[in-house]
């Protein structure tokens, strides 16, 4: 179940008319959601780990688009992105850059719109608004931890399989009794605001937000002495060679890739590096969608002791 903490912070930052039919939505029916998206020309719709359902102009939800559904409006998406920059666009530059802001109680927005012909281009028209609810499920990764505890970890999965939640929930157990570094680029795991985290990463975890992931861990390391570097999606060579430096350096690192099988993951140049390397300990694969977080193997890629 998700803190109905989370979807009140997205609450307080829509337009009066949304906010009222939304409040009237009860806890049970925020099990399970992920996702509250407003589209200009189009509807409100909440998406849930397996179903999407529509705000309705009474405020009830549906799961049919009908012509009952709530419609949002061009200024309502203005509107809202307003009360984001809490009136102040020009101060907000940077996440109108991005594309996405975070909100308390570790809430992201997604932004999606036209972006400006400048040097750095920023979004300057508003299009749809993507309020992603964060699933921090504590203890999922328990087992997890206990197996590879001290390993060199690479966790799989396909889109949605919740590579994010379980990384998480590993750097919340590790950040818990060892030195440890998150190298946090798009600010997805800890969402930190104003220098906090939002999300429980570890008592004992430093984070290092915008900055690539390459760059984040040789800063990690240089200046942060971490026992174990933990970050999201590594997805190049030189994220891959950053790891490889940090390893020599005698860090562990916990890390999430993209593959639902090994075959299909060796393919992958900057993965194979790794594992060929011969540093890499245990590589372990997601359920899928259908059981977001779920293990479904741990392969052994080397004898650990």
């Amino acid at each position: 179940m998700n803190d109905s903490t989370s979807f009140k912070s997205v609450l307080s930052y829509l337009p009066d008319k949304m906010r009222v039919l939304m409040s009237g939505i009860n806890d049970r029916e925020l099990e399970d959601l992920t996702e509250v998206r407003l589209h200009a020309g189009g509807p409100v719709y909440f998406v849930y780990i397996n179903k999407v359902r529509y705000l309705q102009k009474n405020g009830g939800l549906s799961s049919e688009y009908t012509d009952k559904a709530y419609l949002v409006g061009a200024l309502t998406i203005k509107e809202t992105v307003e009360r984001l920059c809490h009136f102040s666009v020009h101060y907000y530059k940077k996440q109108l850059e991005e594309g996405y802001f975070v909100l308390e109680k570790g809430v992201r927005v997604g932004v999606s719109g036209a972006y400006s012909y400048t040097e750095t281009p920023a979004l300057y028209e508003f299009s749809s608004l993507n309020f992603r609810i964060p699933r921090c499920v504590k203890g999922c990764a328990d087992k997890l931890f206990s197996e590879t505890f001290d390993q060199n970890v690479i966790i799989c999965g396909g889109v949605n399989s919740g590579k994010t939640t379980i990384l998480r929930d590993l750097c919340r157990l590790t950040g818990n009794i060892r030195k440890t570094a998150l190298i946090d680029e798009r600010n997805e795991i800890a969402c930190m605001l104003r220098g906090e985290p939002q999300n429980d990463i570890g008592c004992m975890t430093d984070v290092i937000v915008n900055l690539n992931r390459a760059k984040g861990i040789m800063s990690a390391i240089r200046t942060l002495s971490p026992e174990v570097v933990c970050c999201d999606e590594i997805s190049s060579m030189n994220d891959s060679e950053a790891i490889l430096n940090g390893i020599g350096c005698g860090v562990k690192f916990v890390v999430t890739a993209h593959g639902e099988n090994y075959s299909e993951l060796m393919k992958r140049n900057d993965i194979a590096f790794l594992v060929n390397k011969g540093f890499i300990d245990s590589i372990v694969f997601l359920e899928g969608v259908s059981a977001p977080s779920k293990i479904r193997q741990i392969k052994r890629i080397r004898n650990v002791y």
